[in-house]
């Protein structure tokens, strides 16, 4: 058996799925190692990732499941990026107003596909009569979690209560014009195209 962790994974998979496909269609080991023109050693050795298979090997074996050669890939690479923040444990980001009670946490950021994306955590918890004005690429999403808040957008001023949402150009300056009711909380999640930034 190959020790290269890559390779592993990959007998995992075509194990995994010449089985799905073998009892999909109803065949013993021994019917399709007849069909597929391999031994009942070598398709079971196949099926517990105790081998890696020749390309010769993994088209016989397609052909004696009726299925496409890359049926046997699907799954190679369904492992994609996460990022898990537990409550509490985003990254304080420094901006203006952090000194007058407006905490930013940052929940994670992704680049992927020449894009990126990241959600933040806004609380407001003291009252100020100056707030500052945001511009930047990308488009924002805003979801009003806690209190009330009156928005900026440009010229136009929007009403936030629990549970409204917000989407906006971010290149319009944004940001709190009033606020309502504290403490305030809503989630912020910008997306980045391929050629934004920050």
């Amino acid at each position: 058996m190959s020790s290269v962790p890559g390779e592993q994974a990959l007998e995992r998979v075509i194990a995994a799925r010449v089985r799905e496909y073998r009892l999909a269609a109803a065949l013993s080991v021994a019917e399709l190692a007849r069909r597929s023109k391999l031994s009942k050693a070598m398709l079971s050795k196949i099926e517990n990732a105790q081998t890696s298979c020749s390309l010769s090997t993994l088209s016989r074996l397609a052909g004696g499941l009726g299925v496409p050669v890359t049926a046997l890939f699907r799954g190679v690479d369904d492992e994609r990026e996460a990022v898990f923040v537990p409550a509490g444990h985003g990254a304080r980001i420094l901006r203006h107003g952090n000194r007058v009670g407006h905490l930013y946490e940052l929940l994670g950021t992704l680049r992927g596909g020449h894009r990126r994306m990241e959600p933040m955590l806004v609380t407001l918890s003291e009252p100020a009569e100056v707030f500052p004005l945001f511009q930047h690429e990308g488009t924002e999403f805003l979801y009003l979690l806690e209190g009330v808040l009156e928005y900026g957008h440009g010229e136009a001023r929007y009403l936030l209560r629990p549970g409204d949402a917000l989407m906006f150009d971010g290149l319009g300056p944004h940001g709190p014009v009033r606020l309502i009711e504290l403490p305030i909380r809503f989630l912020s999640i910008t997306a980045y195209g391929s050629h934004d930034g920050p």
